[in-house]
């Protein structure tokens, strides 16, 4: 059940992963892909640590969102479809941080000492 939980937390790393992918950063994609292994230590610092990585990806969300959209403004390109969609890619990535406030998660993430 834990897996269920942590889904949107997993598909926004993914999601990220992929465009960094196409971006043609495979060493970075891996990265971001095997930072998802720190959702199986059961630690305090992993869900602090993990809403920072996803703040960062809303960052990159918002960026390339800013940088498409200059690019289809530049060439008189229509860009409402394309903010709408990264916006909700945005959006998503930032609501997945929540996750870390339900109780089952919440327990499984307290200090073992």
């Amino acid at each position: 059940m834990t897996f269920v939980r942590l889904l949107p937390v997993i598909f926004s790393f993914l999601l990220l992963g992929a465009h960094i992918l196409r971006a043609g950063e495979p060493v970075l994609a891996a990265a971001w892909t095997v930072l998802l292994l720190l959702l199986a230590v059961r630690r305090w610092w992993v869900p602090p640590v993990i809403q920072a990585l996803l703040a960062v990806a809303v960052i990159e969300w918002l960026r390339t969102l800013y940088l498409l959209v200059s690019m289809r403004l530049a060439f008189d390109m229509p860009w409402g479809r394309l903010v709408v969609i990264l916006g909700a890619v945005a959006a998503f990535t930032a609501l997945s941080a929540l996750v870390f406030r339900l109780r089952a998660l919440r327990r499984r993430y307290e200090s073992r000492g």
